[in-house]
């Protein structure tokens, strides 16, 4: 077994994947270094969403979903994409996506159309009032996403803020496990 430090953080498996148990069961616990990392990770992160949906409804009239929801649609061939996938691109719920949508429809940006591969799915569609509202709002969106991080950030920062977003991605989107991950319920 790895031994602790004063925090009881094992030393050897500092950096190591695992489930984040010592070996007999019972869990690491984050250092003082780790949980002060940790709570300001949460305080970005919290306040970068906070700071685009407050961009997006003031300059937009939609929250930062939305504008995710036409982007991946923007960027679909045809700009159509099969509603389960739209829900896995974007990381939510079918429930929660099915709801945008329909918001989106009452809007006139989005439109439902039946799939023509299989008769249970469906396909949301970008309209063409849909893009248009896209393309005012991305250059506000892109400002605000420049002044909240790239604007901060050395070119240094921006490179390693990419690596370590990437290799949280891949550890926490594992394939064909069959995870229940939210955007799969």
């Amino acid at each position: 077994m790895a031994s602790t430090d004063s925090d009881g953080a094992a030393d050897s498996d500092y950096g190591r994947a695992g489930d984040g148990t010592d070996g007999d069961g019972s869990p690491r616990w984050l250092s003082d270094e780790e949980q002060r990392i940790w709570r300001t990770y949460l305080a970005a992160t919290t306040l970068l969403e906070d700071h685009l949906d407050r961009q997006l409804q003031r300059d937009a009239g939609m929250p930062h979903i939305y504008y995710a929801l036409l982007v991946r649609l923007a960027q679909a061939p045809r700009r159509r994409q099969r509603m389960t996938q739209l829900a896995m691109d974007v990381k939510i719920t079918r429930s929660r996506l099915s709801h945008a949508i329909a918001r989106l429809e009452q809007y006139g940006w989005v439109r439902r159309e039946d799939c023509d591969s299989d008769k249970r799915g469906q396909n949301a569609y970008l309209t063409d009032e849909g893009n248009d509202v896209l393309e005012r709002s991305a250059p506000g969106h892109v400002s605000a996403v420049r002044q909240a991080i790239f604007d901060r950030l050395s070119a240094e920062q921006v490179e390693q803020l990419g690596e370590i977003m990437r290799v949280m991605a891949e550890g926490l989107q594992p394939e064909g496990t069959g995870a229940d991950l939210p955007w799969r319920r």
